[in-house]
């Protein structure tokens, strides 16, 4: 019989290093995914501004999420200031996923922050797929890697938005509403 690690729930949903040593291992994101991001890089720095450019030109082909900009921001094209920065801050977080070296504190709440925001990250992953440069083994890799990348920003991000039980209680309780299972 396989004995179970006791998991700190407190500590899960309020220390972010907790959480993310927990769900590195669930996961498996390793020093060797990490090594992938940093390997991968080279390759991906030089296309980042077109990955960009990319994720911008799909937000603003479609009027409900352009609106989103809009109505912050009258006026606004791919051109303008507000977009401009927006679109260095989102460069700015693929070149810091691709070059960290060392997930600790300060980048696992940077890596929170921005899983607050909304990102394309599908265009990263096609720019892994379609770099001729890459082997099927270093592709794999990184995709494996990214998408751990991803799955740890999302965890990170319900941490930050979805209440804790308010028993406190270890055991999941299961709710059935309307065919649904509800577990919380």
């Amino acid at each position: 019989m396989i004995m179970a690690q006791h998991i700190d729930n407190d500590r899960l949903q309020n220390e972010i290093h907790y959480r993310f040593d927990y769900f590195s291992k669930l996961i498996n994101f390793t020093t060797e995914a990490v090594t992938a991001l940093n390997t991968f890089a080279s390759a991906a720095l030089p296309v980042i501004p077109d990955i960009v450019d990319s994720v911008y030109r799909k937000v603003f082909q479609y009027d409900d999420t352009k609106n989103y900009f809009i109505i912050h921001n009258e006026n606004l094209s791919l051109e303008s200031a507000p977009v401009a920065y927006r679109r260095d801050m989102l460069s700015g977080y693929f070149k810091r996923v691709l070059l960290q070296r060392e997930w600790a504190n300060e980048f696992l709440a940077y890596i929170s922050t921005v899983g607050r925001m909304h990102t394309n990250k599908s265009l990263l992953i096609e720019a892994v797929w379609s770099n001729e440069s890459l082997g099927g083994n270093i592709k794999r890799s990184i995709l494996l890697a990214l998408n751990k990348v991803f799955r740890i920003q999302s965890d990170l991000f319900l941490m930050d938005y979805l209440e804790s039980s308010q028993d406190n209680s270890s055991t999941p309780t299961t709710f059935h509403e309307k065919g649904k299972c509800i577990c919380s």
